[in-house]
């Protein structure tokens, strides 16, 4: 790595109810890459669990009700599903929502700041059958 890169790790936590749940997290990402000092490069951010995922949206009720719903109709909590054979424990939905969505994203870095559209915000969803507390963890690589 060139002298100029850095590499700067930190995580977060965030308290979510039964799923689907969504929270906003771009701020806290957004303070992560402040700490980092990159003024150029990407953070990767993933979400701890196999029922949980992150992706984008505009935050705002309605499109975060949409996004509900969706979620719902492409593994629907009410079907069987082989896990459930196996575990019994209810959420076997649950894994297969957060799997299609995918555990992690990469947004770029400009100017020190994350590189988002103007009505784009990183969310966090649970899609577990109870609460959690779910770990996001933060790594910024780039130039400072």
């Amino acid at each position: 790595m060139a002298a100029d890169m850095a590499v700067h790790c930190d995580s977060f936590e965030v308290a979510l109810q039964a799923g689907p749940d969504i929270a906003e997290i771009t701020g806290a990402i957004g303070r992560i890459v402040a700490e980092a000092g990159v003024r150029e490069g990407s953070a990767h951010v993933c979400a701890l669990g196999s029922t949980a995922s992150i992706t984008t949206i505009e935050y705002e009720p309605g499109a975060v009700e949409d996004l509900k719903r969706a979620i719902e109709r492409l593994a629907p909590p009410n079907q069987s599903y082989a896990h459930e054979m196996t575990w019994h424990d209810g959420n076997g939905h649950s894994h297969v929502q957060a799997a299609l969505l995918g555990p992690s994203i990469v947004v770029p870095i400009r100017n020190g700041a994350l590189r988002l559209g103007t009505w784009q915000q990183v969310i966090l969803i649970n899609h577990d059958i109870h609460r959690r507390r779910r770990t996001v963890e933060v790594t910024v690589i780039g130039r400072a």
